[in-house]
Parts: C-alpha cells; sequence; structure tokens
C-alpha cells in the first residue's frame, strides 16, 4: 500500500464549523488555496506532493478571512505541523518585521522541530522564524526576541514576555501544539492561560490535540473566547494499522535484559529506540549494554538542554542508531529513519478518579507512532516479564482492538537440554523470527 493510499484511507474525518450554512470545504492540492508562489516552491521543494487529509479539511478553514478559532484532534505524523505552518506562513505580513505569530510546544526538542519545519516551508520567502528555548539548565534568555513567527516553551516565551522583552501586541495566531500533552506536565497549563492575558483579544487560536477527551473541551472553554471549528480525525486507526506489534514474554527481570541484548543485531539495521519508564532505568539499561561493548545512547529529562540536543542531533544524523529514552521523546519527534520501537517498560498512567497507577494506551500509540511515520511500516514490540505487565498489555489490546502477536519462543524449563542452551536456542529463535519481521520495513 502506497503512503497516499494510507493517508487517504483515513475517512472518518469529522468536521463541525462555526457558520452551519458555509459548504464544507476541502482542497485536493496545495494550489487550491491561492498560496504565494515562493511558498509554494517551498512546500514541493520539502517533498509534499499534496495534502494530507488533515491538511485538506484544516487549510480552508484556517485560511477563512476574517480568521476563526480552529480545535483539532491529529496526532504527530499525520502532516498537522505543516498545516498550522503554512496557516501562519501565509498569513504574514512580509512588510512587518515584529512578531505576528507564537507557536507553543510543550517540549524544547519539539518546538525545535517545529521551527524546522517551518523554515523547510519557508525556504523561499522571506519570514523570519526565531525558538525561544534555554539553552542550559536555568540558564538565561535573550535580552531581546525578533522574528516574525515566534516558536517555544510556555515557561520560556512567558518569561520574555512578562519582562517585556518579546513584543506581542502584533500577534494574529497563537498555535498550541500537543496540547492534551500540555496538560499532563505540570505547570504548564497555566503558563499557557497566562500567555494569553498578555495576547490581543482578536487573536486567531489554533490548537491541535492527539486525544480528545474532557480536559481537552474544558481548556478551550477557557481558552478561546467566541465561536471555533473543529476537526476530529481517528489517526490511531492508521497507526496501529501500520505497525506491526508483538510481546516477547520474559522469565523475570535478568531475562528481560537478556532478550534486549539479543534484539541489538536488529535494532541497528536502521535506528530504534527503546522506551522505558523511569530515568534510572534508562541510565543502567545504558551502562549495561556499553559494557558488553554496544553502542547506545541515553535520553531524559536529566539531561541538561545542550546535552539533549546534541543526542538527538547524533540520532537524527544516525551517529547513533540506538536511542534509550523516557516519554521525553514519546510526542512528535518525527525521525523517519525509526523502524523499530521497544517499550521495555508499558507506559503508565495515573487514574485520575481513583489515584492508581494504569496503563497508559494514548502513551502507547505516541511511542508506537515513533515508527510508522506518516504512514510508513514499522515494527513495536513489548517486553513482557510478570503478570502485572502482561495484564497491562491486554488491556492496550483491548483498547485498540487489535492484535498484539506472541513472538513464537518457548518458555525455560528444568528438564531435557541445559538452560544455557535454552537460551541459545530461545535467542537464535528470536533474532530468525524479527529478521523475517523487519523484512520490507
Amino acid at each position: 500500500m502506497s503512503l497516499s493510499d494510507l493517508v487517504d484511507s483515513i475517512e472518518e474525518v469529522e468536521v463541525q464549523q462555526t457558520d452551519q450554512n458555509s459548504p464544507l470545504h476541502s482542497v485536493k492540492s496545495f494550489e487550491d488555496l491561492n498560496m504565494n508562489a515562493n511558498l509554494l516552491k517551498g512546500i514541493y521543494n520539502a517533498k509534499f506532493a499534496k495534502p494530507s487529509k488533515i491538511q485538506e479539511h484544516a487549510l480552508p478553514l484556517l485560511l477563512r478571512d476574517p480568521p476563526e478559532h480552529l480545535i483539532a484532534q491529529a496526532e504527530s505524523g499525520t502532516g498537522k505541523t505543516a498545516s498550522f505552518s503554512l496557516a501562519v506562513l501565509t498569513r504574514l505580513n512580509r512588510d512587518d518585521p515584529s512578531a505576528q505569530a507564537l507557536i507553543l510546544a510543550p517540549t524544547r526538542e519539539l518546538a525545535k522541530q517545529i521551527v524546522g519545519v517551518i523554515k523547510e516551508l519557508a525556504k523561499f520567502t522571506t519570514a523570519t522564524i526565531t525558538t525561544i528555548v534555554r539553552q542550559e539548565q536555568g540558564g538565561s534568555l535573550p535580552e531581546r526576541v525578533d522574528g516574525q513567527i515566534i516558536v517555544g516553551t510556555p515557561g520560556s516565551v512567558g518569561d520574555l514576555i512578562k519582562r517585556r522583552k518579546l513584543g506581542v501586541s502584533g500577534i494574529k495566531t497563537l498555535v498550541l501544539d500537543e496540547a492534551d500533552y500540555m496538560l499532563d506536565l505540570q505547570g504548564l497549563r497555566e503558563q499557557t492561560l497566562h500567555i494569553q492575558r498578555y495576547l490581543p483579544r482578536s487573536i486567531q487560536l489554533v490548537l491541535f490535540s492527539a486525544t480528545w477527551d474532557y480536559r481537552i473541551t474544558q481548556f478551550t472553554e477557557q481558552f478561546v473566547r467566541g465561536p471555533r471549528n473543529h476537526i476530529r480525525l481517528p489517526v490511531d486507526k492508521l497507526t496501529v494499522k501500520t505497525i506491526r506489534q508483538f510481546y516477547i514474554d520474559c522469565e523475570d527481570e535478568e531475562d528481560r535484559f537478556e532478550m534486549l541484548v539479543a534484539l541489538y543485531s536488529i535494532m541497528t539495521i536502521s535506528q530504534s529506540i527503546i522506551f522505558v519508564e523511569r530515568r534510572d532505568t534508562a541510565d543502567k539499561i545504558a551502562r549495561r549494554m556499553r559494557n558488553r561493548h554496544h553502542a547506545v545512547s541515553y535520553l531524559h529529562g536529566a539531561l541538561t538542554p545542550n546535552e539533549r540536543d546534541d543526542i538527538i542531533a547524533d540520532f537524527r544524523s544516525m551517529k547513533s542508531k540506538v536511542l534509550i529514552t523516557t516519554n521525553v521523546l514519546a510526542r512528535g519527534i518525527d525521525i523517519s529513519t525509526v523502524n523499530l520501537v521497544i517499550n521495555y517498560d508499558l507506559p503508565k498512567t495515573r487514574d485520575t478518579d481513583d489515584n492508581r497507577v494504569v496503563p497508559d494506551p494514548v502513551t502507547y500509540l505516541h511511542r508506537m507512532g515513533r515508527t510508522g511515520r506518516f504512514g510508513r511500516r514499522g515494527v513495536c514490540v513489548n517486553f513482557i516479564h510478570d503478570r502485572i505487565s502482561f495484564e497491562d498489555l491486554q488491556e492496550i489490546e483491548n483498547y485498540y482492538k487489535c492484535e498484539i502477536r506472541r513472538v513464537p519462543i518457548a518458555p525455560l524449563c528444568e528438564y531435557g537440554t541445559s538452560l544455557e542452551e535454552q537460551k541459545e536456542a530461545r535467542i537464535d529463535k528470536m533474532e530468525e523470527f524479527f529478521k523475517q519481521a523487519m523484512k520490507n520495513v
């Protein structure tokens, strides 16, 4: 199935408009949007052949005059970043050098990636784009910020606005990317609402969220003044459909690590991400794998921003092929060469009703979505090592109504061949299984 076939296979796009009498309008080519010739040149130079499903429906609404709010549900990998980037670039007054659009992202890694997309699309225009993120842990921010499009995290942007280092009187569009994740991270909701108080009342709000629940509805009620358009895109069906999912039934904690090490040769065929829940787990696994002379890198929130930037840069350039990380990379990071995701730990969240720790299907989807980007195929492997992890996997499987296949390796037993011979046979069988599974990925 081709990329265009996969993207077009998403049929259930729900669109709710401010003006119910206005006909629903979607576009099949970028020329239909009457964009500037230099912007179109950037679009095709960036290898965008035609609008994705979210772009088909979002861009006509985003470019209406007068501007209207848009609240959209769309996962990373569907073309949402280009949707709001193209809308912002189209609305820019090229003769006005002041800040005209503000884009907020929950992490510095995602903010920098957004800037990369905008700069690529704006390559043949005169648009100026500025990133606002701290370069060091606790580091200072610039004394003055200039640029027509400002991209940053809520804390850094809010600090500059409060100290009057960033003028916002000319801001016409505010974009919130990964809004549901912002609600999950401590302080980002309040920081974002605080920024809004400084912005013009006439501002156009564009909000993208991967999930749609009561928190998003409640947040938009606080944030958006007046009527708004809604788009809901059930992209989870696309992601689940194009990624092959498996689980490895490990004997115990130590066997889980041995199975991970055994997969190393498969991981380096292109690139792989190993997800863990805790920073100390990432440190421990990386140390043990390096002790066995396996080249791996690791990334988590305790590292300095400069260290994180260097690790991401090495991974993007394929200097590093295996990356161990916490959920800091579960959202929004687009690295097309990743074809294998491993959940060493299944993702957990805390139930807001009774405070229990429960499986987290949404984060599972985002982790899995680091491969299979924009309809490409990929493989996701889950490690199960006890009863709780098996029950958690079953809940995730039931949530998405999909099959997560068991890797057919025999359990260790006390009879017959030695345990060492059994372990070698299991590893050989597992390697052969994944060599076949990774074909055509």
